[in-house]
């Protein structure tokens, strides 16, 4: 059976050939020659090339030839949509900003049912399209969570995160009291393959043949004791795991991490805060993709790490921007 399917905005400018993988990854770029120089496929009841471009509001013929090589219908997660929509910080015809909470899955894995990929398409209000993924936190970790509205929106947002144009800030809960209190991390980091055959992240020398530099600042703003402290993270690099392993290295784990800890701290917690990740995305500064003006968003700490800053007397309105300067 034909169908007919219109451009939509963030489609504007899109060769016929890209539409086309976008909406049915499964067709070969031969198949779709071979259609267009029959005149099967058609644009504006026009015939058309594959290299043709698109503008807003063309409607497309597509022929019963093309309906096998369609994209598979995802399972969308209505409930963690209706959940993801309280946690919404910011939103406008570009961008949606969410404050992520620890323990969800930005992208869905093995044993990794519930993640926020899945409830994108249940999250796209007055859009033509469910918003993009730009870039990924680690399950655990909370905070800011950029996604775009548009494909024009994507495409400004990955630029910036590729060429380190956005300033992110990370709050975290380390074992001890850094020395000293303010400093810079600059320690290459490579992947080795851990115990259970999976990669592991580690510190390594700068001649090691497979090792990234990598560099992190930060500032203790304040400490309960000599047991723990509250600290501010600028990675001014975006290796995998870097602020974890970069902590570690100086001897202070952030609390709570499985992965990167000293071997003998089993006596880590002393039942004083819960044994998960603290680390939380606290702000991010970025340029606006439509309206080239900075915008800049502050998460606010919650569950289990709001808990503990509660727990340990400190007060998040003390967490001022250290790297103001930086």
């Amino acid at each position: 059976m034909v169908r007919y399917q219109e451009v939509v905005r963030d489609e504007e400018g899109m060769r016929l050939d890209r539409w086309f993988r976008r909406h049915f990854p499964l067709m070969s770029q031969g198949l779709l020659e071979k259609l267009c120089r029959k005149g099967l496929v058609r644009v504006d009841g026009g015939r058309t090339k594959a290299a043709s471009r698109l503008a807003v509001g063309q409607t497309i013929r597509i022929p019963p030839e093309v309906v096998s090589a369609e994209r598979p219908k995802k399972s969308v997660d209505y409930r963690l949509a209706d959940e993801l929509k309280e946690k919404i910080i910011y939103q406008d015809r570009d961008l949606l900003v969410i404050n992520k909470p620890s323990g969800l899955a930005v992208q869905g894995g093995t044993k990794t049912e519930r993640h926020i990929d899945a409830a994108l398409p249940a999250l796209t209000f007055d859009a033509e399209e469910a918003p993009r993924l730009v870039h990924r936190l680690d399950r655990d970790t909370s905070g800011l969570l950029l996604l775009a509205r548009t494909r024009a929106a994507a495409q400004s947002l990955t630029r910036q995160f590729a060429r380190r144009e956005m300033r992110k800030v990370y709050w975290a809960l380390v074992q001890g009291n850094p020395r000293p209190s303010r400093g810079r991390v600059d320690v290459p980091l490579a992947k080795r393959v851990g115990r259970g055959g999976g990669e592991r992240v580690h510190a390594a020398r700068s001649f090691d043949e497979d090792a990234l530099r990598a560099r992190t600042d930060y500032a203790e703003l304040a400490r309960a004791g000599q047991k723990f402290s509250w600290v501010a993270l600028l990675p001014h690099t975006g290796r995998t795991h870097q602020l974890r392993v970069h902590m570690m290295a100086i001897g202070h784990p952030i609390a709570g991490d499985p992965k990167y800890r000293r071997m003998d701290d089993t006596q880590e917690f002393g039942g004083i805060i819960e044994k998960k990740l603290h680390l939380h995305a606290r702000s991010v500064s970025v340029m606006h993709p439509s309206r080239q003006q900075i915008l800049h968003f502050e998460a606010p700490l919650t569950g289990h790490m709001a808990q503990s800053w509660s727990d340990l007397g400190f007060d998040q309105a003390d967490g001022i921007d250290p790297f103001e300067e930086a």
